[in-house]
């Protein structure tokens, strides 16, 4: 046969052979026979289909069971988890409470503190202010006594050198037959104050000696000095020299002792220092 007439008949087998295998029982067990040696029988498809479908149920199964397993460890795991947030939140809460009330302790504390500083600074300005205007009136108290004082003072002391110059000029004319003379002279060109004004000294005249004497409550330096002034305004008025300076006072400034030295100005605190004439 030439290859024409193979494919011819090839073509005619492909187009009759369906048909064929319908009508004749023969011709179609005769390719099962044929093909049953490539492919499987209907049975034993349907027994290999069967068994792979049981694999698959198997696998389906077996994956369904670890997923379950899966997700209830998961869900244990996050319960755990949760549980374990709630728990910390809880206790955060309770903290954040507890820091609440403390704070607010805290607040209302340092307010009524404030409170007590604001009232305690209240009392503490009133009490300055009142011991401001205690001090006040005491000073004020204090300065008018000083001044009642200090005038009493001057007139006692005034009075005092008076009565003692008296009383000494009376002993000294009676008993020693002595001159105590009041000098009060003018000085125009103000050798003694620095500017013309009226000049007091009191002088002891006996066997031609001349003492000048200083009868004061108190001397200072400066009244040291203004004395020997009056000693040589003295001198150069009246043209007699003076023999001795004495001062007679119950309060000499040591300054005023260290200046009547520097004089040679004697000086006297109790009447029982005077020297004998």
């Amino acid at each position: 046969m030439t290859p024409a007439s193979i494919k011819e008949i090839r073509e005619i087998i492909k187009k009759e052979l369906p048909d064929l295998m319908r009508q004749d029982p023969e011709i179609q067990h005769m390719v099962l026979r044929l093909a049953r040696q490539e492919f499987a029988d209907r049975h034993e498809t349907e027994d290999r289909f069967t068994l792979l479908l049981k694999e698959l149920r198997r696998d389906r199964e077996e994956q369904s069971r670890k997923w379950d397993e899966q997700q209830l460890e998961l869900k244990r795991e996050w319960n755990e988890q949760n549980s374990k947030w709630q728990e910390q939140s809880r206790r955060w809460d309770e903290q954040n409470s507890k820091w609440q009330e403390q704070t607010r302790m805290w607040h209302e504390q340092r307010e009524e503190q404030n409170c007590r500083w604001d009232e305690q600074n209240r009392k503490w300005d009133e009490n300055q202010k009142q011991l401001v205007r205690l001090h006040e009136e005491i000073m004020a108290i204090a300065l008018k006594h000083d001044r009642s004082i200090g005038a009493l003072g001057a007139r006692w002391g005034i009075s005092s050198e008076a009565a003692f110059r008296n009383a000494l000029a009376a002993i000294l004319e009676q008993s020693f037959n002595a001159r105590v003379i009041n000098i009060q002279d003018y000085d125009d060109e103000g050798q003694v104050f620095g500017r013309p004004d009226q000049v007091e000294l009191d002088v002891i005249i006996l066997d031609g000696m001349v003492i000048a004497i200083e009868m004061k409550s108190s001397m200072s330096k400066a009244d040291m000095y203004l004395f020997e002034r009056k000693v040589r305004f003295y001198e150069n008025r009246h043209q007699r020299k003076v023999n001795r300076l004495m001062v007679i006072s119950p309060m000499i400034d040591a300054r005023a002792r260290k200046a009547g030295e520097a004089l040679a100005i004697e000086m006297y605190s109790d009447s029982m220092d005077v020297e004998s004439l």
